[in-house]
């Protein structure tokens, strides 16, 4: 049976041509997602910093919640610190070093911050160089409260060497001179201050009543042990970390501890040094699962069209096999045989074409910052074995539904049939495409009762499901409009209008097959794009209605705010109201449908004093009761989790600390704003910088208020003033990184899309060389064989773009209702025009090219070719 498909495929070649290039695209799309996918389950970072520390034991800085991925929790948590003493008694351990960090910056010459990589966790003790691995250390270690050391990038980019004075920001804190006592030659190394300074400053020293919320805690303890003991001291590390996390609460694990702890070796302590950059690998996850169902999608529609169009070619072979005898089953397994064979072929380039796009994906988040640099690719087998397996059910179940119809037909009726398709279109494809597309409009509906990121996706999941509908009812909608356009062909029209009419009416599937390709591209241009720049437009009409402040002053260099900025700032002349404004991480775990369900997302912390530089929109409650446990949520989530006003909600904080709130306000802007805000006195002590990130600020709008705050600015080292409405928002320009990866995740879909379609068409074109003949020698010339196809171009192509556009329509008319309150989307105007050009342009060059290569072959010799 395999040297017959091999036979078979011999005679097919621009047939099979199409499918190899669908399983090539489809291989390297696939391939390009698992590894992402993968990379976000099992990528690790370097263990930077902690390099030198055998064994770990910090706060776990995931959330795992039931049957379900962990979640990383990208806030620094905390560990008793009386842990590290009983852990520096384990036999082999030779150093036990409990690190805390704390926001510091150093100031050069000029008073300007050097950059740091992580500026809100920069400053540690000294006793931290014993975490690192290969230090060398030029000075000695910080002795008093006025010491510090450094690590030698940011000695050199400072200018300073040991002996010298430098200006540090550290904790918040304004700056002081402090005298170089060593410069300490390891990456990562950070600022270091003497130990009991360190304490001071993060806030962990024991201080009575004044004790901050995360004293007597450290960030982690790192143990270095002798050669060969790392295994067994992390065991009786881990029944010390087992017996503290049975305890449980406060009273087992020490005041302002949260989480259970976990002990740590290898690779798994790249998370634990930087778990704002391992909470990135959630991205990727997040980013391969929302791509996995469009590529898929679509993948399934190229592959199933192609080999539709391959198996098409061979019907009279198949239908001559079944009146010598051929079983149905030998048919499918004979067609399934030979799309197998040339997907075989051609999936081994596409894996290989999979791992050099994730590479250079990855070169694009890394640019658009959406990943830290120093987290890799996982290129590993299983990527490659799933698209493998992926493909190989895609195109057995494929060929194996193109080749059924011929399969069950009577021999004599098979072969009567095999010189020219169905006349009559199937019935019940026609009525289950019509089901999908009744499916996808009522899909398209969802934006109008979740104004969500999530809610706006199910416009592009209608759309194409709208098409995969159009593709199955196509052939009767084809039909229709053929015999339509035959009643109403006046007496006397063109030979070549009325030649092209009547192949619309005689093959219905064919054209209905290109037509339902070119459809499937432009909707899933329209509605995936329209789709990111209308969320977009609606995101920053929302900030733009509910920002009152004029003014945004930061500290990004230093890690936050310096303590005192928020009362200096509301004392200068002109100003009206100032208030801190942040953002962290929370978890949230809900019910929807009897079942539980986790959801993470981004969260504003704001104060009491947020309503005179905000305005979010409240419906119900007000943000100034934030205060103590308190929060506020979008209206979407208060309807969509049942947490109405006065209702008790529970989150977990990015630290990974519970937290029982009780919410007292709703507001609209839920789409400016995130789902969740935290009361600022409910996130302190639950950030690693544990400072304000930025204060708003409204003014009288006077030049006079604003030269000001510019002066107040420029006084303060690391402080940097900008206007809150820095652009439209709503532009590509001012797109956000994720938009610009869902854009280019349309172009390379894009790309296979139209490249699987030119293929088809070729294909189909190629397949009509005996028609092109018979004409010829009928009387027809070249020019009106020309003629007659370029009709059918057109028709193809006006079909596609009307059908692609009206199945766009609804799902985006929706949208904007949804997301703008009115009845279109917003989003850039050039693009129809674009779509439209590149379908007619693919529709027209690809049946002239083979259509003129067709006529080069004589009429006589064409027809007794085999193809």
């Amino acid at each position: 049976m395999l040297h017959l498909a091999v036979r078979m495929a011999g005679h097919r070649i621009t047939a099979l041509l199409a499918v190899a290039f669908a399983v090539l695209g489809g291989a390297a799309l696939i391939t390009g997602t698992g590894i992402l996918a993968e990379s976000g389950l099992r990528s690790q970072l370097p263990a930077g910093r902690l390099a030198g520390a055998d064994v770990v034991v910090s706060t776990d800085q995931s959330f795992h919640p039931a049957g379900d991925l962990p979640i990383a929790l990208p806030e620094r948590g905390t560990v008793p610190a009386a842990l590290a003493g009983r852990l520096a008694g384990l036999p082999g351990v030779t150093a036990a070093v409990g690190d805390v960090s704390f926001p510091a910056a150093v100031l050069d010459g000029d008073g300007r911050v050097v950059p740091a990589a992580e500026p809100q966790a920069a400053g540690h003790g000294w006793s931290s160089t014993k975490l690192l691995a290969d230090a060398g250390v030029d000075g000695s270690a910080p002795a008093g409260a006025g010491d510090v050391a450094l690590d030698g990038a940011t000695a050199r980019a400072a200018g300073v060497r040991a002996g010298d004075r430098v200006e540090v920001v550290a904790a918040g804190r304004p700056a002081a001179a402090y005298r170089v006592t060593a410069v300490v030659d390891a990456p990562d190394a950070g600022i270091l201050f003497a130990d009991r300074t360190a304490l001071r400053l993060s806030g962990r020293a024991d201080a009575g009543s004044a004790a901050g919320p995360r004293a007597g805690t450290v960030d982690l303890v790192g143990l270095r042990t002798e050669p060969g003991a790392a295994s067994s001291v992390a065991a009786a590390a881990r029944g010390i970390v087992a017996d503290a996390n049975a305890k449980g609460g406060d009273a087992g694990k020490g005041a302002g501890v949260r989480g259970d702890l976990v002990v740590s070796t290898g690779s798994d302590r790249g998370d634990i040094a930087s778990p704002g950059a391992g909470a990135s690998r959630s991205l990727l996850i997040l980013l391969a699962g929302s791509l996995a169902g469009i590529v898929v999608l679509i993948i399934g529609f190229v592959m199933a069209s192609a080999l539709a169009v391959s198996i098409g070619s061979q019907r009279r072979d198949l239908a001559l096999m079944r009146a010598v005898g051929a079983t149905p089953r030998q048919i499918r397994r004979l067609a399934a045989g030979q799309a197998s064979l040339i997907a075989a072929v051609a999936a081994a380039p596409g894996i290989g074409l999979g791992y050099l796009l994730a590479g250079r994906f990855r070169e694009m988040l890394v640019d658009r910052a959406v990943i830290p640099e120093s987290l890799p690719l996982t290129y590993g087998p299983l990527p490659a074995l799933a698209t493998v397996l992926l493909l190989g059910i895609g195109v057995q179940v494929s060929a194996r539904g193109a080749a059924w119809r011929t399969s069950r037909m009577p021999a004599t009726e098979a072969v009567a049939e095999s010189r020219s398709e169905p006349r009559t279109p199937s019935k019940v494809r026609a009525r289950a495409g019509l089901l999908l597309i009744a499916g996808a409009m009522t899909l398209s509906a969802v934006p109008l009762l979740n104004r969500t990121v999530l809610g706006a996706a199910a416009t592009s999941m209608a759309g194409i499901i709208g098409a995969i509908g159009l593709a199955l009812a196509g052939p009767a909608l084809v039909k229709a409009v053929g015999d339509t356009a035959a009643r109403r062909l006046r007496p006397g029209v063109s030979a070549p209008t009325w030649l092209a009419v009547a192949n619309i009416r005689g093959y219905a599937l064919r054209l209905s097959g290109v037509v339902s390709a070119l459809a499937m591209a432009v909707v899933f241009v329209l509605t995936y794009v329209f789709a990111q720049t209308t969320v977009m437009s609606a995101t920053a009409q929302d900030t733009r209605a509910g920002t009152l402040a004029q003014q945004r002053l930061s500290a990004p260099g230093l890690g936050g705010l310096p303590a005192g900025t928020l009362a200096d700032v509301a004392r200068t002349d002109g100003v009206r109201a100032a208030a801190p404004v942040g953002s962290t991480t929370v978890v949230w775990t809900y019910e929807m449908f009897g079942e539980p369900e986790t959801e993470s997302s981004a969260a504003t912390i704001l104060t009491p004093a947020a309503p005179g530089v905000l305005d979010l929109g409240v419906r119900d409650g007000s943000l100034a009761r934030l205060t103590g446990d308190t929060v506020a949520v979008s209206s979407d989530v208060a309807r969509s989790r049942d947490a109405g006003v006065g209702r008790r909600i529970t989150l977990v904080l990015g630290d990974g600390a519970t937290v029982d709130a009780e919410v007292v306000a709703v507001y609209d802007r839920g789409l400016g704003f995130g789902p969740v805000v935290l009361s600022h006195d409910l996130a302190a002590g639950h950030t690693t910088a544990g400072l304000d990130q930025s204060v708003l600020v409204r003014t009288d709008g006077t030049d006079a208020a604003g030269r000001a705050l510019a002066a107040f600015a420029g006084s303060r080292p690391g402080l940097v003033l900008e206007p809150t409405d820095t652009g439209t928002g709503d532009s590509l320009d001012d797109a956000p990184a994720t938009v610009w990866i869902n854009l280019a995740t349309v172009v390379v879909l894009l790309g296979y899309l139209l490249l699987s379609i030119a293929n088809k068409l070729v294909a189909t074109t190629a397949q009509r060389r005996n028609e092109i003949a018979a004409l010829r020698l009928n009387g027809t010339t070249p020019r009106q064989v020309l003629a007659m196809m370029r009709r059918e171009a057109a028709v193809i192509g006006a079909a596609a773009l009307g059908t692609g556009v009206l199945l766009s329509a609804v799902p985006l008319a929706l949208l904007g209702l949804g997301f703008l309150d009115r009845p279109w989307p917003d989003g850039p105007v050039w693009l129809l025009p674009a779509v439209a050009l590149t379908v007619l342009c693919t529709a027209f060059a690809t049946v002239e090219l083979p259509t003129r290569q067709a006529l080069r072959t004589a009429p006589a010799h064409a027809l007794s070719a085999r193809e």
